[in-house]
């Protein structure tokens, strides 16, 4: 049960173009906070297999089971795959923990409505940068990579992480936001 005193958690919604390394600037942030703040694992119909992030790989069968049940707090479509937020994200909102998601713009404005402490975190880097790490990670063919660099980002972002240097410094800029 919330406590009534407790201010609400805030939802960090992370975005960004394929290869910016959200979630390696995740993760280096990750290792640095306190259990206050949570980083839930995604639901997305990908092979386990597939490796990068840590994930629940399920079926698209299962995934649309789960969406039906009302399982997600929230969901959209990219890439061919589907993703969805678990809602126990709003337990941990209710009992103050702040909680740090890697999302598609696409539900930015649904979250906004949602949820009331929404704070939306941009991690980008150059094109160039984004086509080199694209292609070192092996998981997408040339007309993926080519399909994800085409993208237009039209994000309205409270803060901007630019990655491009070490991870270190992309981490310490999103602990910055993060705490404040």
């Amino acid at each position: 049960m919330a406590d009534p005193q407790r201010a609400p958690g805030t939802l960090f919604l992370v975005v960004g173009p394929s290869g910016a390394g959200k979630d390696t600037v995740m993760l280096a942030a990750r290792k640095r906070l306190p259990d206050t703040y949570v980083f839930p694992r995604r639901v997305i119909t990908r092979p386990a297999a597939a490796g990068g992030e840590d994930y629940v790989a399920e079926t698209a069968d299962t995934f649309a089971r789960l969406e039906k049940a009302h399982q997600f707090a929230l969901s959209w479509q990219a890439h061919h795959l589907l993703y969805g937020i678990p809602v126990s994200i709003e337990r941990d909102l209710a009992e103050g923990r702040h909680v740090i998601i890697n999302v598609s713009r696409t539900v930015v404005d649904a979250a906004r409505a949602a949820y009331a402490n929404v704070r939306v975190i941009l991690i980008t880097a150059s094109h160039a940068v984004l086509e080199a790490r694209l292609k070192a990670r092996g998981r997408e063919v040339p007309a993926d990579i080519a399909e994800r660099l085409a993208r237009e980002e039209d994000i309205r972002a409270d803060a901007v992480v630019v990655n491009e240097g070490s991870v270190e410094s992309a981490a310490d800029a999103f602990l910055a936001i993060v705490r404040g």
